[in-house]
């Protein structure tokens, strides 16, 4: 028993440190690689239960094993989670944000339900036995909805840059802005990876038309302020 707990204790470490790793970004998600993914989770589960029929993955392995897979997920949420406040600390003040009820208030709860269900699955607070399946799949839950309140879906105009889910775009990569219609934005940005050359790319968010004047000064004056900075980064491209 002090083996696979500690074993559980080193795959947590392990989790969170993989999750507070930039090795996993929103903009790496494709269709096909969410799709390729979740055929292959499919396919090994479907294995496995096979398996389990059949006698050869008998509930002695069985168990030990979710709980493995449960403790891994709970490490890299929390790390997740953790990777993005302290990017959030890092990026400033909030200069803009859109902000309404489903975004501000609809995630929290969300993430507050998947907090409390955690706490009951894991029997702590019930007449239930605590056992391993329930005790991590239950750290599973709370760590994920950690990661949920710290996860923000409309990007934030911060003092050193925008912050868009899990990416951070300094505004001296910020190259454009124009407007697409009456409410929508789109934000042009130098498109930065280790080993491949810089490439732009565009995002959109929606601003409602009250709020348009109070983005554009935002921009406008970010835009000019780092206008020296982009230069340097534009110029060195072009030399490439």
């Amino acid at each position: 028993m002090w083996y696979l707990s500690l074993f559980l204790i080193f795959i947590f470490i392990f989790g969170a440190y993989a999750g507070n790793q930039n090795w996993f970004r929103f903009d790496l998600l494709t269709r096909t690689n969410v799709l390729n993914g979740f055929l292959f989770i499919f396919f090994i589960f479907t294995v496995l239960m096979i398996m389990y029929v059949l006698g050869y993955f008998p509930q002695y392995i069985a168990a030990p094993f979710m709980m493995t897979i449960y403790t891994v997920l709970a490490g890299f949420f929390a790390g997740y989670a953790n990777r993005l406040l302290s990017l959030r600390r890092k990026c400033g003040s909030v200069l803009y944000q859109y902000r309404s009820f489903w975004i501000d208030h609809a995630p929290n709860l969300l993430a507050i339900v998947l907090i409390i269900y955690g706490i009951y699955r894991t029997s702590v607070l019930s007449a239930l036995p605590i056992t391993g399946i329930r005790l991590t799949s239950g750290l599973s839950l709370m760590s994920f909805g950690f990661f949920a309140f710290t996860l923000k879906i409309v990007p934030e105009f911060r003092s050193t840059g925008i912050l868009f889910l899990d990416r951070f775009i300094h505004w001296k990569e910020v190259i454009a802005w124009s407007w697409q219609s009456e409410t929508l934005i789109g934000i042009e940005f130098i498109y930065s990876e280790k080993q491949k050359s810089d490439r732009i790319k565009e995002f959109y968010t929606y601003i409602p038309e009250d709020e348009k004047k109070e983005i554009e000064i935002v921009l406008k004056s970010k835009m000019d302020e780092y206008a020296d900075e982009r230069k340097k980064i534009l110029f060195k491209e072009d030399k490439n």
